[in-house]
């Protein structure tokens, strides 16, 4: 009788800590967002007043120009940057995550494999076969989850690499952007000379 309550207190605990991981977890990567993007208003901020300043020294078309076009890179490039900053601490948290809860999935597998081995020992005679279907079944569960977790981690992969080939590719606008800028600012120097 009192193994009972005993085994009770120690799953309500070790499901308390689980809770408390996850959360911490959780706000770990809360504060890592907001501590970036106080970083990026802050650098906003400055640059924001650095070219306030260079553009109030502007006397002429052909340098509004020059500085228009020398905008439009930087620009594109600090906005990947924060996407992959984002996207970095985002699955860093769901990783965390999915190793919490595989850990909590293994454990209540193991803990199953326990009782069911249990029942084995204590079963009666001609009950072989219900015992059978139970471990079977057991078997492919834990095979379905394994199954469905390599499929969670491809998925994974593939995303990720998606992600990749996505900003290549904006970082390849933009930098053809600038440089079609830069030509049509040079063009315009050109014109006016």
């Amino acid at each position: 009788m009192n193994q009972l309550p005993k085994e009770m207190l120690e799953s309500q605990k070790a499901t308390l800590e689980a809770m408390m991981a996850f959360q911490g977890t959780v706000f770990g990567g809360f504060e890592k967002l907001v501590d970036l993007n106080l970083k990026v208003m802050k650098a906003t901020m400055d640059e924001a007043s650095q070219k306030t300043q260079e553009a109030m020294g502007i006397k002429d078309a052909q340098e509004a120009v020059a500085m228009t076009s020398g905008l439009i890179q930087p620009s594109a490039d600090k906005a990947a940057a924060y996407s992959k900053h984002v996207y970095d601490i985002v699955s860093g948290v769901q990783a965390d995550l999915a190793k919490l809860a595989e850990g909590k999935v293994a454990e209540g597998q193991k803990q199953l494999h326990a009782v069911v081995e249990q029942m084995t020992r204590n079963a009666p005679s001609g009950s072989e076969g219900t015992i059978s279907m139970i471990k079977s079944s057991l078997a492919q569960a834990t095979a379905a989850f394994d199954s469905i977790n390599k499929a969670a981690k491809q998925a994974a992969e593939v995303a990720e690499k998606n992600l990749h080939a996505a900003t290549n590719a904006t970082f390849k606008a933009a930098t053809d952007a600038a440089a079609s800028a830069t030509k049509t600012a040079s063009r315009a120097r050109r014109t006016t000379a």
